[in-house]
């Protein structure tokens, strides 16, 4: 696999988490797999093995060096692309005055390394490239290295974890990422008078798949394909959707330890004692315990649905609810959770950070747990959720329509505020009935989104493609 994050190494969102965790599924079922990520600041060596030193890659006229190094995480290899020069930086992907402008070829020189390491270091069976910025690895393996005897026969999957992030650059740069027009073709990595490195990866790997199998149906529709819904179209026979797993490990109320007390569809009585903690920790009075409470984790951006949240902010406020929100994003949204929270400091509580420890703790005190997507591709916290007995309410669309059922959560279609409203007092009114809610709780307690059933599902994919 190639990717430019990975947990225990380096992390800014879901991504990370599948590296970490759908390898070490697939080991654990029999396949040998590993992973190359860049060596970024902060990320030890010590116990790596250095097992290629002074690694010359070319791209265009210009010379990279690099070592790559072979660590171990729960017994999963990965191979890290050390560079300082690309990689020794605050950020992964840019700092506070935006994306790093060498992104390409930051990105290209890992593809390029992925590659030699296939060459010098291990040969798999796949490469399994996930999102643009490991996008260049089939077109570099169809364009310059298809006479190659060393690549014969080897197979390229691409994921998509988000369609909206498609690595766009001005075309000046393609002979910086080794691609001359002069030499080869380039119209693969064109795009509306640019380079889309997504768009490249589409029509050159073996197959596709993206993370839930109704974000692989919306892609390929205009509305959520983003420009690129009809190279996916034309490539629907090889297009997968493959729900993305859940950590039980770290996301389980029985053995959770950033949570008051622990829990079980078996016996909710900790449940009583984590939402008594959450609102303690947040500030907000014991008599919240008489009310719903709605509980969010998100980044506060419009694909998130804080348009909609925004929409009907007044009315949510009439509502006798409580409300608990952690993250950060498009500032409007930061205000208008300040704004609720100076308000009506009884009720609404906001932290503008990442919290991890009180991420869970919202996930393990919340009644409702609300997540009004505009597009989801899969979605992590409605899975957590589901397993911490927090009834979710959310779009359907993408992930959330894929695991979220009328039995274990409440759904609307319609991208509007007045529809977001109706189905939060849908829940509200259904909280009440405490013998129906509980049983409706332990419904989506009992719901198994581990990786082992993910992990299946790729290793299938990865036969078929040897076929």
């Amino acid at each position: 696999m190639v990717a430019s994050e990975a947990t225990p190494f380096a992390k800014t969102g879901g991504l990370a988490d599948v590296m970490g965790a759908l390898p070490q599924a697939l080991n654990a079922g029999g396949d040998e797999v590993g992973v190359v990520l860049p060596r970024y600041r902060g990320i030890a060596l010590e116990g790596a093995q250095r097992v290629y030193a002074d690694l010359t890659i070319w791209l265009g006229l210009a010379q990279w060096k690099v070592d790559i190094y072979r660590t171990e995480s729960a017994g999963v290899p990965y191979y890290l692309v050390d560079s300082p020069a690309l990689y020794d930086r605050d950020g992964i992907y840019g700092d506070g005055d935006g994306d790093y402008k060498d992104n390409h070829i930051r990105f290209a020189v890992l593809s390029q390394a992925a590659l030699a390491i296939v060459r010098h270091v291990w040969r798999p069976d796949v490469v399994h490239c996930h999102d643009w910025q490991a996008a260049l690895v089939p077109v570099y393996i169809r364009q310059l290295l298809a006479a190659d005897p060393t690549f014969l026969g080897l197979r390229v999957l691409f994921t998509i974890h988000n369609l909206s992030y498609q690595g766009k650059f001005p075309l000046e740069i393609l002979p910086e990422i080794g691609m001359d027009p002069r030499t080869v073709s380039t119209s693969a990595l064109e795009l509306a008078g640019e380079v889309n490195l997504l768009k490249a990866a589409i029509v050159s790997a073996d197959a596709i798949s993206t993370v839930s199998e109704g974000y692989a149906r919306e892609i390929q529709e205009p509305e959520l394909g983003f420009a690129l819904d009809s190279f996916l179209r034309a490539r629907a026979n090889v297009l997968h959707g493959i729900l993305n797993g859940v950590d039980y490990g770290s996301w389980s109320p029985e053995n959770d330890a950033c949570i008051a007390a622990p829990y079980s569809a078996g016996d909710l009585a900790g449940k009583q004692i984590c939402k008594h903690d959450l609102l303690d920790e947040v500030g907000l009075p014991s008599a919240n315990m008489e009310r719903p409470l709605l509980g969010i984790v998100s980044r506060f951006t419009n694909q998130k649905g804080f348009d909609l949240v925004a929409e009907v902010a007044g009315e949510l406020v009439a509502e006798d609810l409580a409300l608990v929100a952690l993250g950060s994003g498009q500032p409007e949204y930061e205000r208008m959770f300040g704004d609720l929270a100076s308000a009506h400091p009884d009720r609404f509580a906001v932290r503008v950070a990442y919290d991890n420890r009180l991420a869970h703790k919202i996930e393990a005190g919340s009644d409702i747990f609300l997540m009004p997507s505009w597009f989801e591709p899969c979605g992590l916290n409605q899975m957590y959720s589901l397993r911490y007995g927090s009834v979710p309410v959310v779009r359907a669309t993408g992930g959330l329509d894929d695991t979220i059922e009328e039995t274990t959560g409440f759904k609307f279609r319609e991208y509007s505020g007045a529809a977001l409203l109706e189905t939060i007092r849908t829940a509200l009114t259904a909280w009440k009935d405490r013998a129906a809610w509980t049983s409706m709780m332990r419904r989506g307690m009992g719901k198994d989104f581990s990786w082992n059933s993910s992990a299946a599902r790729y290793s299938e994919l990865y036969r078929d493609l040897l076929r």
